[in-house]
């Protein structure tokens, strides 16, 4: 996937000499609200409306120092880095859940269709009913790319809800069953960080400020 162009904005920082290296934070951010989402439907490749964008812009969102900055690969996340003043670099790990034959179609639609799949997407976490990618599978592959960003004092990622939530539960060691639990907003920020012991959450789902402050 092409990265979106035309963006200008802040970059990572030098990663040598002025990071506290005894914490890895990370900054998840979920991107705008898209259409798919107002409809509660399962999201393709969609992108922000401008009023949307005009939206983030006008939060005049402070981002702390970070030694890299990345987003996910669909085009609704690197419209929002943009619009958050964000210049990021694609991490293809961060994409959506891969939905599949779901992808586009309301969520009342296919449960008028395939009641027994939705139950088992929403209950089994190692289901794919729609034949794409497993809650369980998605858990895994976030939890991989946290670990490869471990030795590096702070990543802001722009990404989707359902990678967010798959990051908290491995953050925290949860059951995959937890997914659910945690309810992440559009354009709403999540803090995990981890002190090469133990990992703690300093907010989940947060409103973006316009002053970063944590």
């Amino acid at each position: 996937m092409s990265p979106y162009h035309g963006c200008q904005g802040l970059y990572a920082g030098d990663p040598y000499g002025e990071f506290d290296q005894v914490t890895t934070r990370f900054t998840l951010i979920a991107h705008a609200p898209t259409d798919a989402q107002r409809r509660s439907a399962f999201p393709m490749d969609e992108a922000l409306d401008e009023r949307e964008i005009a939206k983030i812009a006008a939060l005049n969102w402070y981002a702390p120092r970070a030694q890299q900055i990345v987003s996910a690969p669909e085009l609704r996340a690197q419209q929002t880095a943009c619009a958050l003043g964000l210049s990021s670099s694609i991490a293809i790990e961060l994409r959506d859940c891969d939905y599949a034959r779901w992808s586009g179609r309301e969520m009342d639609e296919i449960h008028a269709e395939d009641p027994d799949g939705i139950l088992a997407w929403l209950t089994d976490p190692s289901s794919s009913p729609h034949g794409g990618e497993s809650i369980e599978n998605l858990i895994n592959r976030i939890g991989r790319w946290i670990e490869e960003q471990l030795d590096r004092n702070h990543t802001i990622a722009v990404t989707h809800p359902a990678v967010i939530r798959g990051a908290i539960v491995y953050a925290l060691g949860a059951q995959a069953q937890a997914f659910w639990r945690f309810d992440i907003a559009p354009l709403s920020l999540t803090d995990p960080r981890f002190n090469g012991r133990a990992w703690t959450l300093r907010c989940v789902g947060c409103s973006l400020r316009t002053q970063d402050g944590m």
